[in-house]
C-alpha cells in the first residue's frame, strides 16, 4: 500500500523547513505528499472561493522553490484547502486520508511555554493518529543520531518500533532514566550499593532483550547504544538535548507528552531538534 504524508502549512516562513522535510521524506519513501492549508471559515463565501485559489498558487509557488532550493525532485502531490479549525481538519484528514504521517513546522511562540499549550502544533500532537513530525531543523541535514527515551511501557515500545522501522540507517541512543529507592538514605552502605549495582543492571539486561526482541522482527535495523542515567526521566532528558541535542527526537505521546505535562511545552517552546511524537498505541 502506498504511503501518503500529510504536510499542514499556514504559510509562514518558519513553515519553509518542514515543507521541505515533507519533499524529502516523501521522495525517500516514494510516498504520496498531500499538502493542506485550512482557511478561516467565517469569511465570505465569494472572499473564501478568491482566497483558495490564491493559498492553492502560493502552495504551488513555494514546492517549485523549495524543490529547486534542495534539488529535490517532485513526489506525488495533492494540494488542498479546507475550511474549519486548523487543529481539527488537520486530524480528520489525517482519519480520512489514513495518513502515515503528519508534517508540521515549529509554532511561533517560542520562549513562551504558557502560550504553548493552545497551539495548533500542541492539539495536534494530543490527537493524532499516526506519528507526528515537528520540524525545526533545516532538510539537508541528515537524522544520523536519534534519542528515544525508552521505559517499560507499551507507549515507549511501539515508539521505538516506529523508530526502529523508520530509520534503519540511522544511530539510535535509547536513553532510559533510572531512580532506585533508598539512594539518599542507604547510598553509602555497601549492601545496599551491591544491591543498587544489581538492580541497575537487572534494568539493562531487560531493556536489551527488549530491543533485541523488536530488532529480529525487523529485515533491516539501525545501529543502537542503550544509554542508563539516574535520575528524574524530564531532568534527564532536558539535560540530554541541551548537552548533546540529536537530530530527531523520537517520544510517546503518552508521559513525557502528555496532555497536562509540562515537559510538552519545554520541548514545543525551545525545540532543540526535530520530534517526532508517536501515539501510545
Amino acid at each position: 500500500m502506498t504511503q501518503t504524508l500529510l504536510f499542514a502549512s499556514d504559510l509562514s516562513a518558519e513553515n519553509r523547513a518542514a515543507f521541505a522535510r515533507a519533499i524529502r521524506l516523501a521522495n525517500e519513501g516514494g510516498a504520496r505528499l498531500d499538502i493542506l492549508h485550512v482557511l478561516d471559515p467565517y469569511l465570505p463565501r465569494r472572499v473564501l472561493h478568491d482566497l483558495e485559489e490564491a493559498v492553492v498558487a502560493d502552495l504551488h509557488r513555494t514546492l517549485t522553490d523549495i524543490r529547486e532550493d534542495y534539488a529535490q525532485p517532485e513526489p506525488r502531490t495533492l494540494v488542498q484547502t479546507v475550511a474549519g479549525a486548523p487543529y481539527a481538519e488537520i486530524i480528520r484528514e489525517a482519519h480520512d486520508r489514513q495518513v502515515d504521517m503528519i508534517i508540521l513546522g515549529a509554532h511561533r511562540k517560542r520562549g513562551q511555554p504558557d502560550l504553548v499549550a493552545g497551539t495548533t502544533l500542541a492539539r495536534v500532537l494530543r490527537s493524532a493518529p499516526c506519528p507526528v513530525l515537528s520540524v525545526t531543523q533545516p532538510a539537508n541535514r541528515d537524522w544520523q543520531e536519534i534519542l528515544v527515551p525508552v521505559d517499560f511501557s507499551l507507549a515507549s515500545r511501539h515508539t521505538l518500533r516506529e523508530a526502529l522501522k523508520r530509520f534503519p540507517e540511522a544511530h539510535l541512543t535509547l536513553l532510559h532514566a533510572w531512580d532506585i529507592p533508598g539512594e539518599r538514605e542507604l547510598g553509602s552502605d555497601s549492601e545496599y550499593a551491591r544491591w543498587r549495582d544489581r538492580e541497575v543492571e537487572r534494568l539493562r539486561c531487560l531493556l536489551e532483550r527488549e530491543t533485541d526482541q523488536l530488532m529480529s522482527e525487523l529485515d533491516s535495523v539501525p545501529d543502537v547504544e542503550l544509554v542508563l542515567e539516574r535520575g528524574d526521566p524530564l531532568e534527564v532528558l532536558m539535560t540530554r538535548l541541551r548537552r548533546q541535542p540529536p537530530d530527531l527526537l523520537a517520544l510517546s505521546s503518552r508521559g513525557q507528552l502528555g496532555r497536562h505535562s509540562p515537559i510538552t511545552e519545554a520541548l514545543l517552546a525551545e525545540p532543540h531538534c526535530d520530534i517526532m511524537l508517536c501515539r501510545a498505541w
